[in-house]
């Protein structure tokens, strides 16, 4: 314990490890006179920020979830197009239309809508990479 007459008043900042006096150096006020320090409300900055967020998550999100819907349908259409009957072996480029026969089999034809009875399901359009890509 040290002696008394050797302790410093509580209002002199004495820094015992350098044994310096610090009180510029310290980043907040040291005397009795200095400003008192207040926590700032910090409560609408964050719900500011959750909001922003929020509204940039959902957005991203929803932004995803159209393009997984998109990509799910091409699927869905190439793999019915994939497993129809057709007899000839289509071309890249070329537009062909689906249909469903009197059995409800789809098979893929160069006949045009206009000319066919059956049930038209959709046009489409066989890309170079061998993707049918809808065309209506």
């Amino acid at each position: 314990m040290k002696n008394d007459a050797e302790k410093k008043p509580d209002l002199v900042v004495f820094n015992e490890e350098t044994q310096q006096y610090d009180a510029a150096l310290k980043p907040y006020g040291t005397s009795a006179s200095s400003p008192v320090i207040k926590p700032l409300n910090t409560a609408s900055w964050k719900n500011d920020g959750i909001t922003r967020v929020n509204k940039q998550l959902k957005s991203k999100f929803d932004e995803v979830k159209k393009e997984y819907e998109n990509l799910m349908q091409k699927f869905q259409y190439n793999d019915l197009i994939y497993n129809a009957k057709f007899s000839f072996e289509p071309i890249f480029g070329e537009n062909y239309h689906l249909y469903n026969n009197r059995n409800g089999e789809p098979f893929l034809s160069i006949i045009e809508p206009a000319q066919c009875n059956f049930e038209y399901i959709g046009s489409f359009r066989l890309n170079t990479d061998k993707m049918w890509e809808k065309i209506d």
